[in-house]
């Protein structure tokens, strides 16, 4: 279980996160949602340690991550993945290094041990024989599976997702995000995702956090999210005309 303990997040005068609660169970696909600048961003970094909170803990299964110094926290982040947005693959290197490049930087796995670590997770992620390609010639759906195949490279207890379906078509993101819930479930991952992706919510949404004006303004499932009477919800995720007519 990841445990969000009150935490508070500011920078400056400009308090970004207010005393935000939250706990996440693994085997389920936990989204956060809102608006651009409401702090969902930053709960994620400060959640992998990218930003320090002001106040508060973060625990990872019990150990309080914000309390650990820098070197006491690599064990932890050894049990994370990480799925960037654009999928931030090395240009420089081929899908194969790409794959790699955890596990020579966290095991002391052997070459041939992390060749077959590498073409195990590829895959799974439905990409075999791929090991010689650069980054240049896959296309846009490659690039996130490839990045999936990374973060899941090191068999981590806990997956965050930032964007995940930025910049696909319609059909190349519902795969993603039937990836993610796939994987989440057979491995039993802790996934975290930062979308604004509404298709991706009722998709796979097993729980949506709505963080507004930095905090924690609602908390349901997929099912609830188009039923609610929050205003402040149904403003976003009827903002636009396909949603509106969902409401209906």
């Amino acid at each position: 279980m990841i445990e969000v303990i009150h935490i508070r997040k500011r920078f400056g005068e400009k308090e970004v996160l207010k005393d935000i609660s939250l706990a996440f169970d693994s085997g389920r696909v936990h989204q956060i949602i809102g608006r651009s600048g409401s702090g969902k961003t930053v709960l994620m970094k400060c959640m992998v340690g990218l930003e320090e909170v002001n106040a508060g803990e973060i625990r990872y299964d019990g150990r309080v991550f914000s309390a650990l110094s820098q070197n006491q926290r690599r064990g932890i982040r050894r049990e994370m993945g990480m799925l960037f947005q654009g999928g931030a693959l090395f240009d420089f290197m081929n899908v194969e290094q790409n794959v790699e490049f955890p596990l020579l930087m966290n095991t002391d796995m052997t070459a041939a041990e992390r060749k077959k670590r590498v073409a195990f997770c590829l895959e799974r992620v439905n990409l075999p024989n791929t090991q010689h390609l650069m980054p240049s010639e896959l296309s846009g759906g490659m690039i996130k599976r490839v990045a999936i195949a990374r973060a899941i490279s090191l068999n981590p207890r806990y997956l965050f997702c930032d964007e995940p379906n930025s910049g696909l078509d319609p059909q190349t993101a519902h795969l993603i995000d039937e990836l993610i819930a796939e994987l989440t479930r057979e491995y039993n991952m802790i996934t975290i995702v930062n979308t604004h992706d509404m298709n991706s919510v009722i998709e796979i949404g097993d729980d949506v956090c709505f963080i507004h004006d930095g905090k924690l303004w609602w908390r349901g499932s997929r099912d609830e999210i188009l039923h609610t009477s929050n205003p402040e919800l149904n403003a976003f995720v009827f903002s636009t005309g396909l949603t509106k007519r969902l409401k209906k």
